[in-house]
């Protein structure tokens, strides 16, 4: 049959037979706690489904576009660059376990209203908030390179049915059919994974050596970008709900093992992803890495690269829709008005809204680097968040780093200031500096009101 020797009508076979899939597979939520908070029959997930859902649902079709595009560029140097981020699993576990076992917090918004006020808490919905709106656009873009140019109708189109059948399974269980999907997207990323790395590896003369010794260990070929990276750990998780919620949802030790397993498997992804990349390199692949050397490698790989965006996009998509109806419901609202429906209807604004930006061809990239800027100031909140700081400790970290990120996103920042050269170089200055900056800033309204008592004495 010519439909089946057909490349574009085997992607819509992908997008069509992945979503429906799991849209029969997904459960359906019956009470609020499953809908919200991925409870099955009122039982917590469970440290394997936990740790896969917290592994794919940053697996994004985003980031693993990224990691391969940096192994193009920079070699094995610029895959752990990437890969660095995942360290943000080991310090949002280690800090909610904190949160959860010495301060008795049952989330992220409890916490920062009791210690900083409502203000605290409606900046902080709103910086997340945008978080997710972010997420929405950028990955679905990814689904969308593979079926046209930017622009063009199929690229449009395919966004726009991959969205709709991905909020269909999302829509019936919530946080309950993320969590589910998610071990069955992780599983099929896995395979993909491991199918893509036999077909380059034996093909690549020394083998994973090769891939090993790529690269120049240098501040323009990526270390900028792994400094940053280490930076950005310390403040980026907990502007992700996706991972947060779930760090409230099943046990203390359950999550921190689930959070520190995450960190390890989703570094080696990330890094063995980024093998594509540096293969690309090695073969003279131009533009976007992943998309080039499946097109290299043929149409059956194509199509498992398809595949692999498609699951990974999904797992974000489906865990954003579900922590913004929660963000909503229970973060803002405190539980006012929450039911499955209401929480369906959030889920539907947050899918139009966030879809929006894709009509106006923003760079996907922006997306990590701009946002992991603005949010620096998270870092001594949470870091140091067993201090007594007053509220205005908030809001000077907060607003410190969202005018680090504005400096960034405009590109006003001086070049005389900039520590090394290369590109990133000034990303890796202003992180330096806003963090130094934002820790003061948090520290000095702590440590006047700790010696303001002996000046009255």
């Amino acid at each position: 049959m010519d439909f089946l020797k057909d490349y574009t009508s085997w992607q819509w076979l992908l997008v069509i037979f992945s979503s429906l899939l799991m849209l029969v597979l997904a459960p359906r939520a019956r009470t609020a706690s499953d809908f919200f908070k991925g409870s099955r029959k009122d039982k917590q997930p469970n440290y394997l489904l936990l740790t896969s859902s917290l592994v794919i649902s940053w697996l994004f079709a985003k980031s693993i576009t990224v990691a391969a595009n940096l192994g193009l560029a920079f070699g094995i140097v610029g895959g752990l660059a990437y890969a660095a981020y995942y360290l943000s699993f080991l310090v949002a576990g280690i800090i909610i376990y904190q949160l959860r076992s010495k301060g008795g917090f049952k989330s992220i918004h409890q916490f920062l209203e009791s210690k900083y006020g409502k203000g605290a808490l409606v900046i902080f919905s709103l910086l997340i908030a945008f978080r997710l709106f972010n997420e929405v656009w950028s990955n679905t873009m990814v689904i969308g390179s593979y079926f046209g140019e930017m622009g063009s109708f199929s690229y449009y189109l395919s966004i726009l049915v991959f969205t709709v059948l991905t909020l269909a399974y999302a829509l019936k269980g919530g946080m309950s059919s993320s969590i589910l999907t998610d071990l069955i997207q992780m599983c099929f990323f896995a395979v993909v994974l491991a199918v893509l790395l036999s077909v380059i590896i034996p093909d690549t003369p020394g083998g994973v050596s090769t891939y090993i010794s790529s690269g120049n260990w240098s501040w323009a070929m990526g270390g900028n970008l792994l400094l940053v990276a280490l930076l950005q750990s310390l403040s980026y998780p907990f502007h992700d709900p996706v991972m947060t919620d779930r760090g409230f949802i099943a046990d203390e030790k359950t999550t921190l093992k689930s959070f520190v397993t995450a960190f390890f498997i989703g570094a080696a992804c990330i890094t063995l992803f980024s093998f594509i990349g540096i293969y690309g390199q090695l073969k003279g692949v131009e533009g976007q890495a992943a998309v080039g050397v499946a097109k290299m490698l043929g149409v059956p790989i194509m199509l498992l690269v398809n595949f692999i965006m498609i699951t990974s996009a999904a797992s974000t998509l489906d865990s954003t829709f579900s922590s913004f109806s929660k963000l909503v419901h229970f973060d803002i609202l405190k539980g006012k008005f929450a039911s499955v429906s209401t929480g369906r209807w959030a889920m539907m604004f947050i899918t139009i809204l966030g879809t929006l930006p894709v009509f106006m061809n923003p760079e996907i990239i922006s997306a990590t680097t701009v946002s992991g800027t603005m949010v620096i100031g998270l870092a001594p909140i949470f870091l140091l968040w067993f201090l007594d700081a007053p509220p205005l400790s908030f809001y000077l970290s907060i607003g410190i780093g969202l005018i680090c990120g504005l400096v960034l996103a405009f590109g006003v920042f001086p070049a005389d200031w900039h520590f090394t050269s290369g590109k990133y170089a000034d990303l890796l200055s202003i992180n330096v500096i806003g963090s130094l900056l934002c820790f003061s800033g948090f520290l000095l309204p702590y440590l006047l009101l700790k010696i303001k008592p002996k000046e009255d004495v």
